[in-house]
């Protein structure tokens, strides 16, 4: 008995031993198994942006599957390619009502036209000219990029001081429409714009908006309001240099930016601050043919604070406004015709600010046609020249409290959505006009038939007629032209108001 009962308590404790044993090295599984479940959980966040990014990039790749795999069409044509979103459903709804078939594969030949949001070496590679129409100049980065633009009216002023251009209207200064502005990627520049602000008082220092050259949309732009402000961009740069002296490997060349002054008062409507959206018109280039037409009005969905730090508060850009909580509810509030702007500065402004009546459609008008022909005459000599080569630039003004108006920029491939009554009413219009325009005066210069009159002329208004002889006089608008312009109706009238005279700018 005895001895039973001491084997089992031998054997009792031989198991508390294993199972202290087992609790101790069930312990050490449990940090382990915690180990391991922390790297999973890491691995499998790592796994849940990759399964993400791996979707994404599947979504994007089963867009082009699908555009592969749609049949491409066959036979005589005529074909045309879109390449991208942006005013997709206009351009096409467009073509497929002259009976044109669309093709999916950017390599094609055979196009007849070929408008594509972004350029690339394939977009003109084989372009056949006076055979085929490509949207956007290849090099139109001389006018529709920051730095580009800002360089060629430099130059231009530059070598137009020296001419005498005669009774000709006087070309204006540059400081008389675009805000004073530096280039930060040039040492000089920036050294003098850095130097001036270390000699001014804080409590008078100018606010600046500081811009990357060759993005839009408002991406990447910030202002500087204080010393601080100038002090920390300051140290980014020198650090960036910095970083790009002491590295051996190559980098891509950074994002370069200028620096402008902000205007901290503009002319609000009903508080808020607005910019006014116009079209340059390209149609041709050889010979050039250039045109006018007025777009529409966009405002910030919140009143002006000039101290706000939201960028929406500054930025008129409808990509800015979607962004505030707002928009939704008062999208339609965000964008005017023309004819409303019009209508509230005869209302609001005529009498206190001693304007002429309809001032927007008269004098505001031949300010921007002026501006925009001086731009384009600074670059006319600089762009790709070759017949089939067209684009439609959007060109952005403000006007101050003083009713001063001022070039803002100028954008390559203008935002064509339609989400709003105004733009339904405008985008479409546009886009048809810029067609009919280039493809008529495409069709007359292939068969050498007299370009003007134009039949589809509505409301585009001729800036700068290519086929006027010398240069002594190719920029003004002959009497002729005036004559054979088409007669404009009623409501065309307060749309596009004669303004010939104003335009008459000699080259340099």
């Amino acid at each position: 008995m005895w001895s039973e009962s001491s084997e089992a308590r031998s054997e009792a404790q031989n198991q508390n031993g294993h199972v202290d044993n087992l609790l101790s090295s069930t312990d050490d599984v449990k940090d382990g198994l915690t180990e391991v479940k922390e790297k999973q959980s890491v691995e499998n966040r790592r796994g849940c942006v990759q399964m993400a990014l791996n979707k994404k990039k599947q979504g994007r790749g089963s867009v082009r599957q699908s555009l592969q795999l749609t049949e491409e069409p066959r036979g005589s044509g005529p074909f045309f390619f879109f390449g991208g979103a942006n005013g997709a459903e206009i351009v096409s709804a467009y073509c497929e009502r002259r009976g044109w078939k669309r093709t999916y594969n950017k390599h094609r030949e055979d196009f007849k036209l070929k408008w594509c949001e972004s350029k690339s070496p394939c977009t003109y590679l084989s372009f056949r000219e006076g055979e085929q129409l490509v949207y956007q100049i290849p090099n139109n980065k001389v006018l529709t990029t920051k730095i580009g633009l800002l360089s060629s009216l430099r130059e231009y002023e530059r070598v137009s001081c020296k001419v005498n251009h005669g009774r000709a209207l006087r070309k204006l200064k540059m400081k008389e429409f675009i805000p004073t502005t530096f280039r930060l990627d040039v040492k000089g520049e920036r050294e003098a714009f850095f130097a001036q602000q270390e000699g001014a008082n804080n409590h008078s220092t100018q606010m600046w908006i500081c811009k990357p050259t060759g993005l839009n949309q408002g991406r990447g732009i910030f202002l500087l309001k204080s010393m601080e402000d100038v002090a920390a961009l300051k140290l980014k740069l020198q650090h960036m240099d910095d970083l790009r002296t002491n590295t051996k490997t190559l980098h891509r060349r950074p994002q370069a930016y200028i620096v402008q002054h902000y205007i901290q008062r503009p002319l609000l409507l009903r508080g808020k601050k607005f910019d006014v959206r116009s079209y340059l018109l390209i149609a041709c280039t050889s010979p050039y043919m250039v045109f006018f037409r007025h777009g529409y009005v966009r405002l910030t969905c919140d009143h002006y604070d000039s101290t706000s730090n939201n960028l929406s508060a500054h930025l008129t850009n409808q990509y800015m406004q979607k962004k505030n909580p707002l928009y939704r509810h008062m999208k339609e509030e965000t964008v005017w015709s023309m004819e409303s702007f019009n209508a509230y500065v005869n209302d609001q402004c005529q009498v206190t600010k001693d304007l002429p009546r309809d001032w927007v459609l008269g004098t505001f008008t031949r300010c921007m046609q002026q501006m925009m022909t001086q731009c384009f005459l600074a670059v006319k000599n600089k762009l790709d020249r070759r017949l089939g080569f067209f684009d439609l630039i959007g060109c952005d003004f403000m006007v101050d409290e003083d009713f001063k108006v001022w070039l803002l920029e100028m954008n390559c491939n203008p935002a064509l959505h339609v989400n709003c009554e105004v733009l339904k009413e405008a985008i479409p219009r546009t886009v048809a006009e810029t067609l009919d325009l280039t493809l008529e005066i495409f069709n007359k210069c292939r068969l050498k038939q007299r370009i003007l009159p134009l039949a589809c002329q509505r409301e585009f208004v001729l800036l700068y007629n290519g086929l006027l002889g010398s240069d002594s006089n190719d920029n003004k608008v002959s009497k002729k032209s005036q004559r054979t312009r088409p007669r404009p109706s009623v409501s065309n009238m307060r749309r596009t108001p004669h303004v010939w005279p104003a335009l008459q700018v000699e080259p340099s």
